[in-house]
C-alpha cells in the first residue's frame, strides 16, 4: 500500500521560496507571510471579479509583508515567488508590501522616529557625509520615510549637499523647531542655525548639549529612519549619541586603505562597548572606474572593507566607487539619487540601502510598544525647495 505525502501548507512553501531568495532561514520568512485565501476556492482559480475596481485589494489574497524597505524590488520578488509556485497563485492573489517596525533601544524613543541610525567613521575624509545623504535618498526611493540629522557640530555639510544653505528652521512656540525639507527629505543641522562663515568653537559638553537639543527639540514627522551624519572620531559627541540618544543601530563608513581601516575598527569597538548594534560596513572609494575604457583601478588598496567586516563578523553593506559625479552633485546641492536616479551609481547606493534596512530588520528586536511614541503628522514642515 502506498501513501502520498501530504503537501506542505502554502505559507511553508512561500516561506521556503523567500528563504532561498534572501539566503536566510525559512522560520524567519514565515513571519512575513499571511494567508487569507478562501479554503473553499481553488488556489489556482483564475476567475476575476469584474465588479471590483482595479485599485482595490482582493479579499482572497496571500500577502508577503517585508519588514524592510525593498520597494524597487517588490515586482521581482513577486515574479520569483509566482514562478516557483507554478500557477498555485495568480498575480492578483499575491500581494507584496512592506512595513518598517520601530526597533528596541536602551533609551526612550524620540517622538515620531522609529529608528535612528548613526553613520560614523573613525576618521575624516572617507566620504561619510556624502554616503549619509545618498543612503537617506536611497532609502526613500525604496519606500521608507526618511530624515537626516547633521550631527557634525564643527563642520556641518548637509545644508550644502541639500542646496539650502540659506534656509533656517522656524519655531511657533520658541521651544521647538520645524525641520526643513529638501527634495522630500526632512533635515536639521547646526548649519541652519549658525551662519556658514561662523565656526562653532565649542567645548565637547556644549557641543553635545547642542546636538541633543537638535534631536529632541525638532518636530519630526513620522519617520521610518532618521539618518545621523556623525562627526568623525570617537570623542565626546559620539559618546553622547551612543549613550544618551536612542540609537537603534550604526553603520561604519571606511575606505580600503589600512589607515582608514584602523580608525574604522575603533568606531566599531566604540559602538560595541556601549551596546549599539553595528549593522555593517560601507566601503567608500573602493575603486576608480575609467569612463573611457571601463578599467577598474584600486586607488586606495583593495578588499580592506571586506577583510575588516569578516574580522568582526559584520556584513559589507556596499562597495561604492570613487566617482567625480558624487563630488559634483554634493557640491552643487543636487542629490545624485534625485538628479540621476537611473544611473548605475544610484543603484549602488540603493543596493547598500536595501542591505542596511534588511540587516536592521533581521538583527534588531522590534519595540514592544510600537505606537506609543508615534504622535502622527499634524506637524507642518517648512519646505525650502
Amino acid at each position: 500500500m502506498f501513501f502520498s505525502r501530504k503537501a506542505k501548507p502554502l505559507i511553508d512553501r512561500v516561506a521556503a521560496i523567500l528563504a532561498s531568495y534572501f539566503s536566510i532561514e525559512a522560520d524567519i520568512t514565515a513571519r512575513w507571510c499571511a494567508d487569507k485565501l478562501d479554503s473553499n476556492q481553488a488556489i489556482g482559480d483564475k476567475k476575476a471579479d469584474n465588479t471590483k475596481a482595479d485599485h482595490e485589494t482582493p479579499s482572497n489574497t496571500f500577502t508577503i509583508n517585508l519588514p524592510f524597505c525593498y520597494k524597487t524590488q517588490q515586482a521581482t520578488i513577486k515574479a520569483y515567488v509566482l514562478e516557483a509556485l507554478k500557477g498555485e497563485l495568480t498575480d492578483q492573489q499575491l500581494i507584496v508590501t512592506q512595513h518598517i517596525a520601530s526597533g528596541e533601544t536602551k533609551n526612550t524613543a524620540v517622538n515620531n522616529i522609529k529608528n535612528i541610525i548613526a553613520v560614523a567613521s573613525g576618521k575624516g575624509g572617507v566620504g561619510k557625509s556624502t554616503t549619509s545623504i545618498n543612503l537617506a535618498f536611497a532609502l526613500m526611493q525604496e519606500g521608507a520615510s526618511v530624515g537626516i540629522l547633521d550631527a557634525d557640530i564643527y563642520g556641518p555639510s548637509v545644508p550644502i549637499m541639500l542646496g539650502n544653505t540659506d534656509a533656517h528652521p522656524h519655531s511657533t512656540d520658541n521651544k521647538h523647531m520645524q525641520p526643513l525639507s529638501a527634495h522630500g527629505l526632512v533635515a536639521n543641522s547646526i548649519g541652519y542655525l549658525v551662519p556658514q562663515e561662523d565656526a562653532a568653537v565649542w567645548r565637547g559638553p556644549m557641543a553635545s548639549r547642542a546636538l541633543k537639543q537638535l534631536i529632541d527639540e525638532t518636530l519630526w514627522p513620522v519617520l521610518d529612519y532618521l539618518i545621523v551624519d556623525m562627526p568623525p572620531g570617537t570623542g565626546d559627541i559620539q559618546l553622547t549619541m551612543a549613550q544618551q540618544v536612542p540609537l537603534t543601530a550604526a553603520v561604519v563608513v571606511t575606505t580600503p586603505q589600512d589607515l582608514a581601516l584602523a580608525d574604522a575598527q575603533k568606531g566599531i569597538s566604540m559602538f560595541e562597548k556601549v551596546g549599539v548594534p553595528v549593522l555593517g560596513l560601507v566601503e567608500n572609494m573602493s575603486y576608480y572606474q575609467c569612463r573611457a575604457c571601463g578599467t577598474k583601478d584600486y586607488v586606495f588598496s583593495k578588499d580592506g572593507g571586506e577583510i575588516l567586516a569578516e574580522r568582526h563578523g559584520l556584513p559589507l553593506l556596499g562597495q561604492l566607487p570613487l566617482d567625480i559625479t558624487v563630488r559634483e552633485h554634493a557640491d552643487a546641492g543636487t542629490p545624485l539619487l534625485v538628479s540621476a536616479p537611473e544611473s548605475p551609481l544610484s543603484e549602488s547606493y540603493r543596493e547598500a540601502a536595501r542591505a542596511l534596512s534588511m540587516q536592521l530588520a533581521l538583527t534588531v528586536v522590534p519595540r514592544t510598544q510600537q505606537s506609543k511614541h508615534i504622535k502622527g503628522d499634524p506637524i507642518g514642515v517648512n519646505s525650502k525647495l
